[in-house]
């Protein structure tokens, strides 16, 4: 799905000694953004194929029902651990950092907002990254590398309807619902850590809590969760679907895959913040 990037006419050794450090750079800066806007669009290629293949739900319907236990029920334990912790120590810290006279009941409210708007679903994210994003890559990669999505186009069967489409409905669908445990498991867990080992009250926490709290701030959270898969299926899926050179190339891919889809998580987690923050005030 890419090829080289096109070559200049002359080498940049042909040039006077006093221009080629110039020639160097303009080139290597035109490479970059040649390169930038190939892969732009040979994703975006990817992404129609998608949408294409969501016609034949005959292929993908069976195999996403397995890819949602793999993504989504998997994934539980892990997902529950991480927040637990995560809601202890956010806890713990705020409980430390308060100046004397200060109402408890912020501790209860700093957790609900540090879990459920930012921490739970990013964690969840940059977590499910490593354990779904990486295998997801190396499963793709594997069967390129080995012929099985050429074998699989000769028995006719699509290989993005197969392949690609039922990892990209789990992880869109099964995403919200880790968030969704990940904020309770969190937000249980400030609150038994505050109350068994901080002098705050029950009474206080839940007050904090309460406080100020709007549906839309649930809602932001599973938005966040829902795009976070979305990145992690299309990021994932496509480096593995044009894996090539062996197995080096798998290992190779799914490093790629992982950094990639890490590096997007966070400029959309921060895109999020900047276009929907202000609506979490209304």
């Amino acid at each position: 799905m890419s090829g080289p990037l096109p070559q200049f006419g002359r080498e940049t050794q042909q040039f006077p000694v006093v221009q080629r450090t110039s020639i160097r750079f303009f080139r290597r800066v035109t490479r970059w953004w040649v390169g930038l806007f190939r892969d732009v669009g040979v994703r975006s290629y990817f992404v129609r194929d998608i949408a294409r293949a969501m016609g034949d739900p005959a292929t993908y319907v069976p195999e996403t029902i397995r890819q949602m236990k793999n993504i989504g029920v998997d994934s539980i334990p892990i997902v529950l651990v991480v927040a637990a912790f995560i809601g202890g120590v956010i806890a713990l810290q705020t409980r430390y950092q308060l100046f004397p006279g200060v109402e408890l009941s912020i501790i209860g409210l700093a957790s609900r907002l540090m879990v459920v708007l930012e921490l739970g679903p990013l964690l969840t994210g940059l977590v499910l990254t490593g354990r779904v994003g990486g295998r997801m890559t190396a499963e793709i990669g594997t069967m390129r590398v080995t012929e099985q999505i050429d074998a699989l186009e000769t028995l006719a069967y699509d290989p993005v309807a197969f392949l690609i489409v039922p990892r990209f409905l789990a992880a869109t669908v099964m995403l919200p619902v880790l968030v969704i445990l990940a904020d309770a498991t969190g937000l249980l867990s400030a609150y038994t850590v505050s109350v068994r080992i901080t002098d705050v009250t029950p009474q206080d926490f839940i007050t904090g809590l309460r406080l100020g709290f709007g549906t839309f701030q649930v809602v932001y959270s599973l938005l966040k969760a829902m795009m976070f898969g979305m990145a992690i299926s299309l990021v994932c899926s496509y480096e593995g679907y044009i894996t090539e050179a062996g197995a080096e190339g798998v290992g190779r891919s799914t490093a790629r895959a992982v950094v990639i889809t890490s590096m997007t998580i966070l400029v959309l987690d921060a895109l999020t913040a900047g276009v929907l923050g202000p609506l979490l005030q209304t």
